[in-house]
């Protein structure tokens, strides 16, 4: 039995169990297993590692940083994010174990975010600045939109909440929150903008997909702005971890 599998510590529900275990289902795919494996410390990795079954795993918080450290390779995109969510494990014929990581949640984002864009979305807004920011920065510059981050704390370069007004708004037309403000159970919590001086210029991307319709997306809608969840991305990203451990 070949496995896959998600580290990341502690592990709750999880999307990608489920989109895989059902995925094998629905296509018919047999002798493959991806489970959730807790791990509360990164050093537990090597037991996954020395495992000759696993061929692939997934990576949340708080390792996708931390288990850089144990791969021999990283891709380009994992390079410059300097962050990793999926590692191809090689086992050789010799005994030796060579990984690679990637970052695919760049290559989800961009990929859902792309069909939505309009001729005026030269400019964006990113709410948060941590994991999740680094690969939305990543996809962005690969579109060629230019953004800012906002947060609660000023930077050489960011915007603080209290900064952003209608003139930010008429300048910025995307705006994406990477932040876990609205995440479930948390629902009706949402970032801290002047919603008012959203219009239907702007398109509002929500990394959030539980629940579907964040607060901070039905605030946008009533604007009148173009909206989207994490949903697809997370789709377009696990599509494209299977697609590595595959190739």
């Amino acid at each position: 039995m070949k496995k896959l599998g998600l580290i990341g510590y502690p592990l709750g529900h999880s999307f990608s169990k489920k989109y895989y275990l059902e995925k094998f289902q629905q296509e018919q795919i047999a002798n493959i297993d991806y489970d959730l494996y807790p791990i509360p410390k990164i050093t537990e990795f090597t037991t996954i590692i020395n495992d000759k079954d696993f061929y692939g795993v997934n990576v949340t918080i708080p390792y996708k940083i931390d288990v850089m450290d144990y791969l021999n390779e990283l891709s380009e995109e994992a390079q410059s994010i300097q962050a990793v969510n999926c590692i191809r494990i090689i086992h050789h014929a010799d005994g030796s174990t060579y990984l690679k990581g990637y970052n695919t949640d760049a290559h989800g984002f961009e990929a859902s975010l792309r069909p939505l864009l309009n001729q005026q979305d030269k400019k964006a807004l990113i709410l948060g600045n941590g994991g999740a920011a680094k690969a939305v920065m990543y996809a962005l510059d690969q579109i060629g939109i230019s953004y800012k981050l906002v947060s609660r704390t000023k930077q050489v370069d960011n915007f603080i909440y209290d900064e952003l007004d209608a003139s930010v708004f008429s300048e910025y037309t995307v705006i994406i929150n990477c932040s876990p403000v609205g995440t479930f159970p948390h629902i009706n919590d949402a970032p801290e903008i002047p919603y008012e001086h959203i219009t239907e210029k702007h398109l509002c991307y929500d990394l959030i997909y539980n629940p579907e319709e964040t607060t901070f997306l039905r605030k946008s809608k009533e604007q009148g702005a173009r909206i989207k969840n994490g949903y697809e991305m997370l789709v377009l990203q696990a599509e494209k971890n299977w697609e590595i451990w595959n190739s």
